[in-house]
């Protein structure tokens, strides 16, 4: 099985009922916006402790990531302006302290 890039950039497994062989594991199948490893909504926690430590101090950046994967799934989803899918996608970011 090989993994395919989705309009945001997102390497996403094939829906052919196979686990994503991608390193890391717990990509995103689409269009349902599920995880290929453990079925839970995308991000799933194993995947958002994944990112932490993959973007590790640039948030900028993995928020433009993030931005850009909300926007594919809402339009996946068929879903437009939706919190739920801001909550699913940036809602569980820690929150940074204010600096003084």
């Amino acid at each position: 099985m090989t993994g395919v890039t989705d309009r945001s950039g997102v390497t996403v497994a094939e829906t052919d009922g196979i686990a994503p062989s991608r390193v890391g594991g717990h990509a995103p199948v689409t269009p349902e916006w599920t995880c290929g490893t453990c079925d839970a909504e995308w991000p799933c926690e194993p995947k958002r402790e994944q990112l932490l430590t993959e973007y590790g101090t640039d948030r900028a950046m993995l928020s433009v990531y993030l931005g850009a994967c909300l926007a594919a799934a809402a339009e996946d989803l068929h879903i437009s302006g939706a919190t739920s899918l801001q909550d699913r996608f940036f809602g569980w970011l820690p929150r940074r302290p204010k600096q003084h």
